[in-house]
């Protein structure tokens, strides 16, 4: 009842394009749902790098909201668009781990919790014999990285993304699974380029990065 009358107030308004009376529409869901798309980022990780679209459109304006405006309810969806992807990606027969690229604790507070780390739960609850596991984070004294240039992206953030107490996690150490390494938004690759470096140091090879979308 409390919800009904709080949509008659402020009714619900889609993510990606605002169009009132949905959270999330049928138009921006095909929009996310496409076959990913190669990037290449002028810091290469190593690894190759795939995104459900461009920074632009409902893609942006998803993960904008999510970031930025609170709004939780766009997990679902925006796992499910990732879920997809990782469905035509994933080799078969293999366990498939999703490691979400760690945020700033001071961000993530500012947020209500981290977006790509939701998104990335609701992608693995759509796909057969997948987990994710929250495998890196933010150490302190990293900068914004807003009008940070490729290079300074990376001095910004070299040693300080570590390793998580979820290292030792068994499904981690029998290295049998494939990881994926989840992220929003793929700007410089500099966050991704150290992450992969980081898990590097434990004998895991991420088989790609898979982001929302690519500026």
């Amino acid at each position: 009842m409390a919800t009904a009358l709080l949509d008659l107030v402020l009714p619900a308004r889609c993510g990606g394009c605002g169009s009132a009376g949905t959270p999330w529409c049928a138009a921006c869901a095909a929009e996310l749902s496409r076959a990913p798309v190669r990037v290449r980022p002028r810091a290469d990780p190593g690894v190759p790098c795939w995104a459900l679209g461009a920074y632009a459109g409902p893609a942006k304006r998803a993960v904008l909201a999510a970031k930025e405006h609170g709004r939780r309810d766009l997990a679902a969806p925006l796992g499910l668009a990732l879920a997809h992807a990782l469905a035509r990606l994933r080799a078969p027969d293999r366990p498939l781990l999703l490691v979400p690229a760690p945020t700033r604790r001071r961000a993530a507070r500012g947020r209500g919790g981290d977006p790509v780390a939701r998104a990335s739960v609701a992608a693995a609850g759509w796909l057969i014999d997948c987990r994710m596991v929250p495998l890196l984070r933010m150490g302190p004294g990293v900068k914004d990285s807003v009008g940070l240039r490729t290079a300074e992206r990376a001095e910004n953030l070299r040693d300080k993304i570590v390793l998580s107490d979820r290292a030792r996690d068994p499904a981690v150490e029998g290295g049998k699974a494939e990881v994926v390494l989840v992220d929003d938004v793929l700007t410089t690759g500099a966050t991704a380029a150290e992450s992969i470096r980081v898990l590097g140091r434990i004998g895991i090879v991420p088989c790609a990065v898979l982001v929302t979308c690519a500026a």
